[in-house]
């Protein structure tokens, strides 16, 4: 099994990889052989875990890009080269500042709020995938992983804009697996619960809010980003060549896949 993790002689694009999630899948499928495109809205985060994956002895290179601008996103890819497997990670908690805080109700919103929270969890992913899947369809082969949220999969009645455009990313997902399964490119969702992320930071499972909020949770602790960079890694690679259109929840048993 070890050996169909590696990942030798693949380049993988990792969009928002300058923190969290992003970062630790960046530096995970470097680990493993991988030469990686560490994207980023902001270009020093990019940056600098692309130097951390060198300092190391890995491969990549940072770029940095908007996901929601599609001429951004295939200059970005066109720069890039080849792709391999492309992971759809960069988001975007819209209005929200502090993501331990709930949203409005949807009815207190207006329309000139939404476009945050759909511009990259949605558009940002056809997007990227739309600029990568056509080498990928020639090449005949190819991984697309996209992260979204357990919001996309059971709804949250703070989030409902940002539920529903995880649930799109991952509907376009299942689409999407339909439609290039015949050229050996698999496509699959990584749902994520409430993470420790930089946003989250300072938040400790001893805190009032954050103890509430667990007890939701089967595994009583916030997930780290290594939860799920270790689920990507393992569909980008040749263990995972026959699973697709599969939506994976990463969350503690928040809620249960059937």
């Amino acid at each position: 099994m070890s050996d169909l993790l590696r990942l030798d002689g693949k380049s993988v694009l990792v969009t928002g990889a300058g923190q969290g999630v992003g970062q630790q899948t960046a530096l995970l499928c470097a680990g493993h052989g991988a030469r990686v495109v560490v994207n980023d809205f902001h270009v020093e985060r990019a940056e600098t875990v692309a130097e951390e994956i060198r300092a190391a002895g890995g491969m990549a290179r940072a770029h940095g890009c908007d996901v929601t601008d599609y001429d951004e996103v295939q200059a970005m890819m066109a720069a890039a080269g080849p792709v391999d497997v492309l992971v759809n990670n960069a988001g975007n908690a819209g209005p929200v500042q502090d993501p331990m805080q709930p949203a409005p109700a949807f009815w207190e919103t207006e329309p000139k709020e939404w476009e945050p929270w759909l511009a990259t969890n949605f558009y940002g992913v056809l997007n990227c995938a739309r600029a990568a899947v056509p080498g990928m369809v020639e090449r005949q082969r190819g991984r697309v992983i996209t992260v979204i949220s357990d919001a996309g999969r059971v709804g949250e009645p703070h989030l409902a804009v940002y539920s529903a455009a995880k649930a799109g990313a991952a509907g376009f997902s299942r689409a999407l697996a339909k439609a290039v399964g015949r050229f050996n490119v698999t496509v699959n969702c990584v749902a994520l619960a409430s993470m420790r992320t930089p946003g989250v930071a300072t938040a400790t499972e001893n805190d009032d809010l954050v103890k509430s909020m667990l007890r939701s949770y089967v595994i009583r602790r916030l997930g780290e980003p290594d939860d799920a960079a270790a689920l990507i890694l393992f569909l980008a690679s040749d263990a995972a060549s026959w699973i697709t259109g599969q939506t994976y929840p990463v969350n503690g048993g928040y809620s249960f896949a059937v």
